[in-house]
């Protein structure tokens, strides 16, 4: 082996992806290859993009019209934002995406699906209709730098809501639950009804139970005895649809700006709205989790996908092919526990018999690819090993980011505490190594503002600055002493004035 490809594995060693660019990776690597070659795509979900693994967390709204889904926005915003409207009749006919941005930018749908920054182009397959309906809200908003919020059409009753739309609502909400990291419900406390379609939107996030939140919305309109009797009707309500052992979390209040119409349960609802904030705030921190355990679950359905696929093909003759494939489809739940047996398979893991029944009677058996072992050994490993690495990784990001955090806050308390007179860079990257991911931050040991606290921190800063350019340009120990001899020189002709003895 060449001394310059040794130089380059210890780079590696040194300097690894994060954990989102490292999913984005092993998915292109092991997963995508199986679902090209049994078309996972035709059956279940289009395949990921690069945006899909970078993206910020999504928050998803949805609930029948008029009940406070736009104003819940405005009032987490603290701003209006474009193309909002607000009304008791039904308002927003369109899936409205607000995400952050330097400048305010309204983008239509058709031009917001072939950027490649953002994780929509699979959105085009829901045709014109839906791309017309479809909007990407930018603004220069705080909240906006953490996550991004989707605002839905209000569910409606009636014949308009299955035939006027012109594309697959339900389709569409599951494209973007399978992508968000929450789903917030949102019910009026005066209008409890869950209509048909409804809950056969409901039922098309079944799931995604884990990432559901529902809020009984205008909570401040009724007294606390209504309320007692509208929340119980609302989880009696919600029993019958989402089909769960748990108790799905329910937050009571009222989320607008204006001040609380019945003040009778103004703590409960102040309570409530915190617990809520708390969990959106806390999607950046879980959102590679997330990520990890979507790309799990898609990974164990295209390993099922990928047997049933394999095994239709094993059966399938030379000649007779209909009536084989007819025989086929109507024994399929034989095939489902012939796959469970032979390759030891959770029935959990495999996919609606009705469902699957239906989307492969319109495909051609014949063209359907053979088993190939080495895509389903790929899998496994990726299942099995490397995300067992990537679990350790995560951890080691987690303790990185906070050393950053109680790095960062030090400083600032040294600067605060000597007026303004130390100037305190903080380090943004870090060397995961052995060697110096132990080094800690030693400034609360000295408290004083005597000479022998100033010397110690010119050293210090000494020492961690050539830490901190070794970690960025070199690898060698001779290189990093020489570097250290520049930074004393350096710091201590800029500091040396400040020094008294």
């Amino acid at each position: 082996m060449s001394k310059s490809t040794k130089a380059s594995d210890r780079h590696k060693s040194y300097v690894f992806m994060s954990v989102a660019q490292r999913l984005g990776q092993l998915y292109l690597e092991k997963l995508l290859p199986l679902e090209e070659t049994y078309h996972f795509e035709h059956f279940h979900s289009p395949s990921l993009m690069e945006a899909d693994f970078d993206s910020k967390p999504m928050v998803l709204l949805m609930g029948q019209y008029s009940t406070g889904k736009t104003t819940f926005i405005s009032y987490l915003l603290e701003q209006e934002f474009p193309c909002m409207r607000i009304g008791p009749e039904p308002t927003t006919d369109g899936f409205i995406v607000i995400m952050h941005g330097e400048v305010e930018n309204v983008m239509p749908g058709n031009v917001a699906v072939v950027d490649q920054r953002f994780p929509f182009r699979n959105l085009t397959s829901f045709g014109n209709a839906f791309l017309n309906r479809f909007v990407c809200v930018q603004l220069p908003n705080e909240v906006l730098e953490s996550i991004s919020i989707i605002d839905t059409p209000g569910i409606l009753a009636g014949e308009k809501q299955r035939v006027s739309r012109g594309y697959d609502f339900s389709g569409v909400l599951q494209w973007f639950a399978e992508r968000v990291d929450l789903i917030i419900m949102l019910f009026d406390a005066h209008k409890l009804d869950i209509s048909d379609e409804l809950s056969q939107a409901m039922r098309a996030l079944k799931n995604y139970e884990d990432k559901m939140r529902v809020v009984l919305n205008k909570s401040d309109q009724i007294g606390t005895q209504q309320l007692m009797r509208v929340y119980g009707a609302l989880m009696w309500s919600l029993g019958k649809i989402v089909n769960t052992p748990e108790v799905m979390r329910v937050y009571i209040g009222s989320f607008w700006s204006k001040p609380f119409m019945n003040t009778e349960n103004s703590r409960l609802f102040e309570a409530e709205a915190m617990d809520l904030f708390k969990d959106i705030q806390k999607l950046p921190h879980y959102t590679t989790v997330r990520k990890m355990n979507d790309l799990i679950k898609r990974a164990r359905l295209a390993r099922v996908h990928g047997y049933i696929i394999g095994t239709l093909k094993k059966e399938m003759p030379i000649f007779g092919k209909e009536s084989k494939k007819r025989e086929l489809l109507n024994n399929l739940r034989d095939i489902y526990q012939k796959i469970e047996r032979e390759y030891h398979i959770s029935p959990g893991d495999f996919p609606s018999i009705p469902k699957m029944q239906e989307l492969l009677q319109t495909q051609d058996f014949s063209k359907f690819q053979v088993l190939k072992p080495k895509l389903f050994e790929n899998l496994e490993q990726m299942l099995s090993k490397d995300i067992a690495r990537l679990m350790l990784m995560m951890k080691e990001e987690e303790a990185a980011a906070t050393v950053a955090a109680v790095t960062a806050a030090q400083a600032a308390a040294i600067v605060e505490e000597t007026s303004g007179a130390l100037v305190m860079p903080t380090i943004d990257r870090y060397c995961i190594s052995p060697k110096l991911e132990k080094a800690t931050y030693p400034f609360p040991l000295f408290t004083a503002k005597g000479p022998i606290y100033e010397i110690f921190v010119v050293i210090y800063e000494i020492w961690r600055t050539a830490i901190q350019e070794y970690c960025e340009y070199t690898r060698s120990p001779l290189q990093f002493f020489f570097l250290l001899g520049i930074m004393l020189l350096k710091l201590m002709y800029f500091s040396g004035s400040s020094i008294i003895i």
